[in-house]
């Protein structure tokens, strides 16, 4: 089972950040739909074969995020 709710996460993260779709999607350089259908979880980060195989061996999944100090 993934612990985490990445939609979620992401979308609180681009709250604190001040950060848009549009912003985030020009920075990645990828569509702003793309960055749309993963903050609306319809768009897998995470790929069910992993988590169903971590979960066989007696494991849960869960991502932790660690803001990076800027130099």
């Amino acid at each position: 089972m993934l612990q985490n709710n990445v939609e979620m996460d992401l979308k609180m993260r681009m709250l604190e950040d001040s950060t848009t779709q549009t912003e985030l999607a020009e920075k990645l350089r990828v569509s702003v739909s793309y960055v749309n259908r993963i903050t609306k979880g319809r768009e897998q980060l995470v790929n069910k074969t992993f988590i169903a195989m971590m979960e066989e061996l007696g494991y849960d999944v869960r991502l932790v995020y660690e803001k990076r100090n800027e130099v």
